[in-house]
């Protein structure tokens, strides 16, 4: 699914999780899943993320793109977003994910773009548009995540990752 492109993020992020010792591209990547259905992350801060996924490999039977694909591209962008709201003194968990299908796509790449909706203290809410390689909306999703402080057994997980 071809090799993974270095995501562009804002100095000051690098900086402040440097300082922690965190590898941040890590840390802010589509995890094991998001790898195995081939999205990469091309662009993040707190006000924008931009993600593809191919289509090839991810279809349901009759060969569409499955939705539960494009909940995937959604929930994984959604989430950098909130995190990097949050900074590195919170942890990010998803509690609400909605997504509508507006149209299938059955090859080549779908591209998300979440935009905030929401972001407070608590909570962050990211809508996440993904279209296809005509600029098609093929999905519009919503995702809100909790925003808790890091708790000390906390710490090790978001310095390594796991």
């Amino acid at each position: 699914m071809g090799e993974q492109r270095r995501v562009q993020f804002p100095q000051d992020v690098i900086d402040e999780y440097a300082a922690l010792g965190v590898d941040l591209p890590a840390l802010f990547s589509a995890g094991h899943l998001g790898r195995r259905m081939g999205v990469e992350i091309v662009e993040a801060s707190a006000d924008r993320v931009v993600g593809t996924m191919p289509v090839e490999g991810n279809t349901q039977p009759y060969g569409l793109l499955h939705g539960g694909a494009s909940a995937v591209l959604a929930e994984t962008l959604g989430s950098v977003g909130a995190m990097l709201h949050g900074g590195s003194r919170k942890i990010t968990v998803g509690v609400d994910l909605n997504c509508t299908h507006h149209r299938g796509a059955r090859s080549g790449l779908v591209t998300g773009v979440a935009t905030p909706v929401h972001r407070g203290r608590s909570t962050a809410t990211y809508e996440i548009a993904i279209t296809d390689e005509s600029d098609r909306r093929v999905c519009t999703a919503r995702l809100t995540c909790l925003l808790r402080d890091v708790n000390p057994d906390d710490e090790e997980r978001v310095r390594t990752g796991i």
